[in-house]
């Protein structure tokens, strides 16, 4: 097959001309790329290190082996992947000035970071299914959500986030890219991808919108119908510190949920080949930066039996050495 043919979209192939892309980063000049290593390597070390923290209660804590901190735990795992996904590819390019990477690994990146990201829409689901039952269902709630009920809840979310991710990776594999190479972001994503398709991407940024509506969609109806019966039985709650105690436990979940789902919404539920922008930056960091740093102060840090844990687990240590 000749260069030209492999440059032409009419050519019928699903090769591409490119075997690597420029990630062209959040920042030019170099002081600023120092500041923004640091950052980005504080934040991940604490977003890795409070996050594993809470995992490391939740698995020695006897008290903690609930179904809600099962949930939180997964979740904990999740924001490690997530950030562990983009983050350390953005600090080796900024320490070695080098900002390429190959065809393949972009495109194994763009899976994980998906995949992660479609596990996190539901089980924040199944964390809202969770409360509904704890709440509403109380005498029914151990059998309704026993071990297996949970496991069976995560391994189909799994299933799910792993059909959809391989679905547009693929998509995207039969895309051709004959130049320019340079993509507008920190990490490799669809949006910008499409960008520098020498071919249509038409029907691509259909099946984005659409699954991307499916994924959103579906959760969210759930998620607001769990919570319209919580708030009803949590309102018929005479105790004031009951009603308070449970609000603080939804109010933690629908944070994230909001934060998670909002910037979601802004990066993929759109039509249209729009430039990218400086704004999709700032929903990338959200994305893979903020929300997993955020994740365990919103959900767990702030609550008095993770803290309890988290504190036998420190004295324990000391203790022993």
């Amino acid at each position: 097959i000749s260069l030209q043919e492999l440059m032409e979209p009419e050519a019928g192939t699903n090769r591409t001309a490119v075997a690597e892309f420029t990630l062209l980063g959040l920042v030019e000049t170099e002081e600023m790329q120092s500041v923004v290593f640091v950052l980005f390597l504080f934040a991940y070390l604490v977003t890795v290190g409070g996050n594993l923290s809470i995992l490391a209660a939740i698995l020695v804590e006897p008290k903690l082996h609930t179904p809600m901190y099962f949930f939180l735990g997964n979740l904990s795992v999740l924001d490690v992947g997530c950030i562990t996904v983009t983050v350390p590819t953005m600090l080796s390019h900024l320490l070695s000035h080098k900002r390429t990477i190959s065809y393949g690994a972009c495109l194994t990146q763009l899976f994980f970071f998906h995949l992660l990201a479609g596990m996190d829409c539901f089980l924040l689901t199944a964390m809202a299914y969770d409360r509904f039952l704890a709440i509403c269902r109380p005498l029914t709630y151990s059998t309704h959500m026993s071990q297996t009920v949970q496991r069976m809840l995560v391994a189909a979310s799994w299933t799910c986030a792993f059909t959809n991710a391989l679905t547009h990776t693929i998509a995207l594999s039969t895309l051709n890219f004959c130049g320019p190479k340079e993509v507008n972001h920190f990490y490799c994503d669809r949006p910008q991808l499409f960008q520098l398709s020498c071919s249509s991407t038409q029907l691509n940024e259909l099946l984005l919108f659409a699954l991307s509506f499916l994924m959103a969609g579906a959760p969210v109806v759930l998620i607001i119908t769990s919570y319209i019966h919580v708030a009803a039985a949590v309102l018929q709650i005479r105790s004031a510190e009951g009603r308070k105690k449970a609000f603080s436990t939804c109010g933690s979940h629908l944070t994230v949920v909001f934060l998670f789902y909002g910037t979601g919404v802004f990066n993929y539920m759109r039509l249209g080949s729009e430039e990218a922008s400086d704004k999709d930056k700032g929903v990338g960091v959200f994305n893979t930066v903020i929300n997993p740093v955020l994740n365990p102060l919103i959900y767990s840090l702030r609550n008095t039996d993770v803290q309890g844990a988290l504190w036998r687990i420190l004295v324990g240590r000391q203790s022993l050495t």
